[in-house]
């Protein structure tokens, strides 16, 4: 019996825990998912820089290194 408690009790403690957290979930309103989506996008915008000005760098060191042969 104690193997068996033991293989139960994670998905008991699991579910328990499964169930409050939809319990204290709510639909976002318009204001909240208003600023939620504008975070989202300037994230989006800043990581596109990023990687945009990331390339820039590198493309040219990369044909410097790969042209020299």
């Amino acid at each position: 019996m104690d193997a068996l408690d033991s293989a139960v009790d994670p998905l008991r403690e699991f579910a328990k825990d499964s169930v409050r957290l939809v319990k204290r979930c709510h639909k976002p309103d318009r204001k909240e998912f208003t600023k939620v989506a504008i975070r989202t996008a300037i994230g989006f915008v800043v990581m596109g820089f990023v990687g945009f000005f990331v390339k820039l760098i590198f493309i040219p060191i990369n044909n410097i290194i790969v042209g020299s042969g």
